[in-house]
C-alpha cells in the first residue's frame, strides 16, 4: 500500500532547525526578513534610510523614529531570547497534536507564566490568521459543543456546561478537505451564524449542513445552502454529506482532551485556532515555521492582560 504522501512527508528536524535558528543572530536575520523583506522601512514614515542604534535596534534617518525590531508586533516587550521563541514556534507548528504551556515549560526550561504566554500570543497569530482567509467553495459545516453538562442541568444543545462553536471543512471537486475553521460562537442562533458566515465563508460557496434552523442563515451572506434533517442519534455522524467535518471535529476533540488537562470556554478559541492553522498547513510542514514567523510579525501586540480576557465571539 502506498503511503500518505501528507503524513510521511519529512518536515523539519532538530538538527536542521537549529541549524537554521541555533543562534539569536540567526534568529534575528530571519525575523528581520520576514518583518523588513525589502529592507527596513520606517513604521511612521515609511523612509527606509536608516542606522543601526544596537542590535535589533533602528532609526530612521527622516523623522529619528527608533524602532525595535519587535516593537508593534506579538514579540513586542518579551524578554525572553529570540531563540526560546523560534524553539516554540518549531514545537508548536511540528506537533501534530497540540502541545500544553506545561509541556513548553518543561521543553524550553522557562517559567510556566512564560510558557503560557508565549503559547497563547502564538495562538493568538493562528487564529488572526486564518480569521483573514474565508473558506470558500463546498463547504461541510456543523454545531459542536466543548465541555460536559453540570450535574443535574439539562443535557444536549443548551446545556449550561457546554461551550458552542462551528466546524467548517472546505472540500475541493474530488471530497477531499482543504481547509476547516472552528469559531466558538455564543450561541446558534440566525444572527450568530449570519454573523460568522459574512466573515468566514465566501459569498458564492455551496453549503451543507444538518437541518438546524439557525444554518439557513448563510443564504442571506451570499452563499448556497442545503439542509440534511439528520435525526440526531450514533447514526447520524455516519452520513457521507457530513465525512469530513464529523471526522474533524473527532479528530480535535480527541487530541485536546489527549494533549491538555483541561480547556476553558474563555480561551478555546485560541485552541481551536492551533488545530485550524496546522492543519489548513499540513501539505508544506518545512514551511511551517517560517510563515508563522511572517504572521507574528503582522500580529500587533497582545498584552497579558489581554489573553486573559475572554475571546471575542466569531
Amino acid at each position: 500500500m502506498a503511503r500518505n504522501q501528507v503524513q510521511f512527508q519529512k518536515g523539519i528536524s532538530l538538527p536542521e532547525f537549529l541549524k537554521h535558528y541555533g543562534t539569536e543572530e540567526q534568529c534575528h536575520a530571519a525575523l528581520f526578513k520576514w518583518r523588513w523583506p525589502d529592507g527596513f522601512t520606517c513604521p511612521d514614515c515609511g523612509y527606509q534610510g536608516h542606522c543601526i542604534i544596537s542590535r535589533g535596534l533602528y532609526q530612521c534617518h527622516s523623522c529619528h523614529r527608533q524602532t525595535s525590531i519587535t516593537s508593534g508586533t506579538i514579540f513586542e516587550y518579551t524578554k525572553l531570547p529570540l531563540t526560546t521563541w523560534f524553539l516554540g514556534m518549531y514545537l508548536l507548528t511540528q506537533s501534530k497534536s497540540g502541545v500544553s504551556a506545561l509541556s513548553l515549560k518543561r521543553q524550553l526550561g522557562i517559567g510556566y507564566n512564560a510558557a503560557w504566554r508565549m503559547k497563547h500570543k502564538l495562538l493568538q497569530v493562528m487564529k488572526e490568521r486564518d480569521d483573514s482567509k474565508p473558506l470558500s467553495g463546498n463547504i461541510q459545516m456543523d454545531d459542536v459543543y466543548w465541555g460536559g453538562e453540570k450535574h443535574g442541568g439539562k443535557r444536549g444543545r443548551g446545556a449550561s456546561g457546554k461551550t458552542p462553536f462551528v466546524a467548517a471543512v472546505q472540500t475541493n471537486d474530488e471530497g477531499h478537505p482543504i481547509a476547516m475553521r472552528m469559531t466558538k460562537l455564543n450561541g446558534f442562533n440566525k444572527d450568530a451564524i449570519f454573523n460568522w458566515a459574512e466573515r468566514h465563508i465566501a459569498a458564492g460557496s455551496q453549503v451543507i449542513s444538518d437541518g438546524l434552523f439557525c444554518f439557513r442563515a448563510v443564504k442571506d451572506t451570499g452563499s448556497r445552502h442545503k439542509g440534511i434533517v439528520t435525526g440526531g442519534g450514533p447514526a447520524c455522524v455516519t452520513i457521507e454529506a457530513f465525512t469530513w467535518v464529523n471526522t474533524m471535529i473527532g479528530n480535535v476533540k480527541n487530541s485536546m482532551h489527549g494533549s491538555y488537562h483541561s480547556v476553558s470556554g474563555q480561551h478555546l478559541p485560541r485552541y481551536l485556532a492551533e488545530f485550524c492553522y496546522r492543519f489548513n498547513r499540513r501539505f508544506s510542514l518545512e514551511d511551517m515555521i517560517q510563515r508563522l514567523g511572517y504572521a507574528a510579525v503582522r500580529t500587533p501586540p497582545m498584552p497579558e492582560r489581554l489573553l486573559k480576557i475572554a475571546e471575542a465571539w466569531g
